[in-house]
């Protein structure tokens, strides 16, 4: 069975890493999605809610399952059996740092492949950070998120008074 990650902070989902997720799924036999524990970002949403969340959107992809994992990736991907890692890819700003990270990856355990994937093209501006920020500004953020995520991002900033 051929098995790929994707991994990320998922703060939150946007319609852009849900695309990558759909590509993944028709190339692989399963897929994880693997919920990254970084609270050097800062994130909105606990892991916890981002994995709920995830669910939710993925739910009717059969091959594709959602979990979370700390420490270093590749542990994780050599637990889960798994034979490659994708990653995202908006814009060659993004190369740099995930070509670095797929050596480094490749250096720690040559036997896992990184694939890097381009979403549509009209997802190639999204970020998690951009949509929180719109979110946060009041801005409507429904073409970039899961009704689901877009009312899970309302209710998380709005303004307690």
């Amino acid at each position: 069975m051929r098995t790929a990650i994707y991994p990320g902070s998922f703060d939150p989902l946007t319609n852009g890493h849900l695309d990558v997720i759909q590509r993944a799924a028709r190339l692989f036999d399963r897929v994880i999605v693997a919920v990254a524990e970084n609270e050097g970002k800062h994130p909105l949403f606990t892991k916890g809610e981002r994995v709920t969340l995830v669910n939710k959107a993925v739910a009717r992809l059969s091959n594709v399952k959602v979990d979370s994992f700390n420490g270093l990736l590749v542990d994780y991907v050599a637990e889960r059996k798994a034979q490659a890692i994708v990653r995202g890819l908006r814009a060659v700003s993004d190369f740099e740092f995930e070509f670095q990270l797929a050596l480094m990856n490749r250096k720690l355990d040559e036997n896992i492949e990184t694939i890097f994937m381009m979403p549509k093209d009209t997802y190639t501006f999204l970020s998690s950070r951009i949509v929180k920020e719109i979110a946060r500004l009041g801005g409507d953020v429904s073409a970039f998120v899961p009704v689901h995520v877009r009312t899970a991002l309302l209710k998380k900033l709005k303004p307690t008074s």
